[in-house]
């Protein structure tokens, strides 16, 4: 049986170790709403629904995402990237939210869910995930410790090998299905993914209040040396025109949009110097 495809919030699965991380991610941001279904129910399909797996197998699923990603670069920016470039703003598109289902749980309640590509749907019009419930990686100390869906890990860092574990085993084969039209060896895919995970939690930490926490967690999580991630979450500090401390970051990828829009970059990206940062920092955080 087929899910409708204007799928509606629903409670989630009884104990899903998620649910109120994901609440909670909801409440401060309105462009995500993940809807969590039984481990036997079907995904969405149709009217603008996607699956994970339909993205990595590479064929027409994903023409028609990429579709999308071309249409509106001729209607926002009136001119056509190139090919590759398109195909670096969809992964963007979908990997942005996707690493939050994994991140966010964990960041919030220490409980690392595992998604492979077959358990996610995307509707990213809606702003929805479809996530089917699976096992979950969590400390001793957890109150679900004993659910039989629960993997027990010793420590923090165990946790951490758990997340970055989890975010590839969804990606991996997402990367196979838009690398070949990304034009990218792997090194920089796995760039884009490492900037995926760092960036995604940042802005959302931020919302919740916890931007500083967030920092020092993604530091220890991507440290830099923990392959197949290419660099490290490389948070640093800048000093703004009063002297206040300005957060920012070095990107390991470059998402190309500079191709689209020369005169424009993006905050983190390696080609915007310290001034730039600083002068669009500083006017973000004005009244």
């Amino acid at each position: 049986m087929t899910v409708p495809a204007l799928l509606p919030v629903t409670s989630a699965p009884a104990g899903s170790p998620a649910a109120d991380a994901y609440a909670r991610m909801a409440g401060v941001y309105s462009g995500l709403r993940v809807v969590e279904l039984p481990a036997d129910a079907s995904l969405p399909c149709g009217a603008g629904w996607v699956g994970a797996a339909e993205l990595a197998a590479g064929g027409p699923a994903l023409d028609a995402f990429l579709a999308w990603d071309n249409a509106q670069v001729l209607a926002d920016y009136g001119r056509q990237a190139r090919p590759d470039v398109v195909a670096g703003f969809g992964l963007h598109r979908y990997a942005w939210p996707a690493c939050l289902l994994v991140t966010v749980p964990w960041f919030l309640d220490r409980r690392v869910p595992d998604l492979p590509v077959d358990a996610v749907a995307f509707h990213r019009v809606r702003g929805r995930m479809a996530v089917r419930a699976g096992t979950f990686a969590c400390l001793p100390s957890d109150p679900l410790a004993d659910s039989p869906r629960a993997r027990v890990v010793a420590d923090e860092e165990a946790l951490r090998g758990e997340v970055r574990a989890a975010v590839s085993r969804h990606l991996e084969p997402v990367l196979e299905g838009f690398g070949p039209r990304m034009r990218r060896g792997r090194r920089a895919l796995w760039g884009m993914v490492t900037d995926e995970v760092a960036e995604s939690l940042w802005y959302v930490a931020h919302l919740l209040g916890e931007e500083q926490r967030a920092m020092a967690e993604l530091e220890l999580l991507l440290p830099g040396s923990t392959a197949p991630y290419t660099g490290g979450a490389a948070f640093r500090k800048l000093t703004g025109p009063q002297g206040e401390e300005l957060a920012t970051r070095d990107r390991a990828s470059c998402c190309f949009f500079y191709t689209v829009r020369p005169e424009d970059t993006c905050t983190t990206c390696p080609r915007t110097c310290d001034a730039d940062r600083i002068a669009r920092l500083s006017a973000a955080a004005t009244p």
